[in-house]
């Protein structure tokens, strides 16, 4: 009786751990398109607003939640993602912003793609004019790099799945 109460209570530990993984990993997600919806609106103020956040979630992650492997992908992403989203809440000269955007994207792709951890799918798109990468939560093409000058320009071209629970 011991025994299976013991074994209830981790499988519960487990199952609840990893729910605030994914939320973790969810809040993280919800700051990077937070960014990039306010770069396809071509708001620089509300992006400059919108890095800080992220730039506090970056910080604040849970990171001793993660599986060790997860530890290290977070690890090696962090400082590239911090720089990046630092460089964009510290300027509100759009396309200085942009710049910073083109990095901060590919590095979130590599980070969210290590950890496997998304609640929802999230789609890899691509602007051929600024070969150039961004992440969106619909397969709808709002290019955060020309805003309304080129808002559709581009492709879906990786989808991130969601995580197995």
């Amino acid at each position: 009786m011991k025994t299976l109460f013991l074994s209830i209570v981790l499988a519960f530990s487990i199952v609840t751990a990893n729910a605030q993984q994914i939320n973790s990993v969810d809040k993280l997600t919800a700051s990077y398109i937070g960014v990039k919806d306010a770069l396809v609106g071509s708001n620089a103020e509300l992006t400059k607003s919108r890095s800080k956040e992220l730039l506090g979630v970056l910080t604040a992650f849970p990171v001793k939640t993660l599986q060790p492997k997860q530890q290290k992908t977070y690890a090696a992403y962090l400082e590239k993602l911090k720089y990046d989203s630092r460089h964009i809440s510290e300027t509100i000269l759009i396309d200085h912003q942009r710049e910073h955007f083109q990095s901060l994207s590919k590095n979130m792709f590599a980070l969210l793609s290590g950890l496997n951890m998304t609640s929802a799918p999230l789609y890899q798109q691509y602007c051929p004019m600024k070969k150039a990468y961004w992440l969106s939560e619909s397969k709808d093409i709002r290019n955060p790099y020309y805003g309304e000058d080129m808002l559709e320009c581009g492709k879906v071209t990786a989808t991130l799945k969601v995580a197995a629970k």
